[in-house]
């Protein structure tokens, strides 16, 4: 998942590509360099953002929603408003990438089983302004796990069928440092929940802050790609469904170094482990699918609304 940023301030990259000529372009470059999904968001969310008015909002996205559906993409749209969700589906979108889970909206989940999108959950505690104070968990991934099965009862609640849904765990969300590890290293245990999961580590915080130079200051975002690449291997080889990055190039190959890694170590696509046990009797541990979305005429498997 190849980010669109169409915000003049957010954290990595504000402005470069806020007018949607200069979106649509960039977005076409990260389809051209392995991008799979286009995710195209009008509210920055970086910690302590202000929040921007639904209208302006829906003036920056959805012109590049529609231009970019037009020349083939699969675009998504990153949002936590109902309205917004949409009319971009409206628009050409085939996945609503809402990072508070349905949280900020109380109308989204609605608008998710009425328009049949695909949607990705994300762990979430509060808006940009206040999340950091909610940075407080007995155990980060047990909590985690646990709200995010939350959010999946309140989604089939209100008719969102499972094959729509994929978790996110909300790296950098009320999680400002040390809470992003643990998440990332049982990832395994939120993929055996049985959904999809996307990963977005790209250029965030906590890999600055582990990037720092010697007198403790943080690399800044764009110094922070390898360290989001080596993620996406470790994320990928994991078996989650995609990753959200803003740098595609590099993170594509290490999707690509991952699912060698998995074929060599037995396991198929449908996530199932096929290694041999010590008598060399094959054996077959049940996993799930974590299919892999293309924008080919041939997509590969997924959340049904973006097969």
């Amino acid at each position: 998942m190849g980010v669109v940023n169409v915000t003049p301030d957010s954290f990595s990259d504000g402005g470069r590509w806020f007018d949607p000529d200069a979106a649509v372009a960039h977005g076409l470059e990260l389809a051209a360099q392995g991008a799979d999904l286009l995710d195209v968001g009008g509210e920055s969310t970086r910690p302590g953002a202000a929040r921007v008015p639904v209208d302006e909002e829906l003036a920056r996205v959805l012109p590049v929603v529609r231009r970019l559906a037009a020349e083939g993409a699969a675009v998504s749209v990153d949002t936590t408003r109902a309205s917004v969700a949409q009319a971009a589906v409206e628009a050409g979108a085939v996945l609503v990438n809402d990072v508070s889970g349905g949280m900020a909206d109380p109308e989204m989940p609605a608008v998710v089983a009425g328009t049949g999108a695909a949607y990705v959950a994300m762990h979430w505690r509060g808006h940009a302004d206040v999340m950091d104070a909610h940075d407080l968990y007995d155990d980060v991934v047990a909590d985690v796990r646990r709200e995010l099965a939350e959010r999946v009862d309140a989604l089939r609640a209100a008719g969102v069928r499972d094959e729509q849904v994929v978790l996110d765990p909300g790296l950098g969300f009320a999680k400002t440092g040390t809470s992003n590890w643990p998440l990332l290293a049982h990832l395994p245990a939120l993929v055996a929940d049985g959904f999809p999961v996307l990963v977005g580590a790209s250029r965030k915080r906590f890999l600055g802050h582990l990037l720092a130079d010697r007198d403790g200051r943080p690399a800044p975002p764009a110094a922070r790609d390898h360290a989001t690449a080596a993620v996406t291997a470790l994320a990928a080889a994991a078996g989650v469904w995609a990753v959200r990055v803003h740098e595609v190039a590099a993170s594509a190959d290490a999707v690509r170094v991952a699912a060698a890694w998995r074929a060599a170590r037995g396991v198929t696509d449908d996530g199932a482990d096929d290694r041999a046990d010590d008598d060399g009797v094959g054996t077959r541990r049940e996993g799930r699918a974590t299919g892999r979305v293309g924008h080919a005429a041939v997509r590969t498997p997924g959340p049904e609304g973006v097969r």
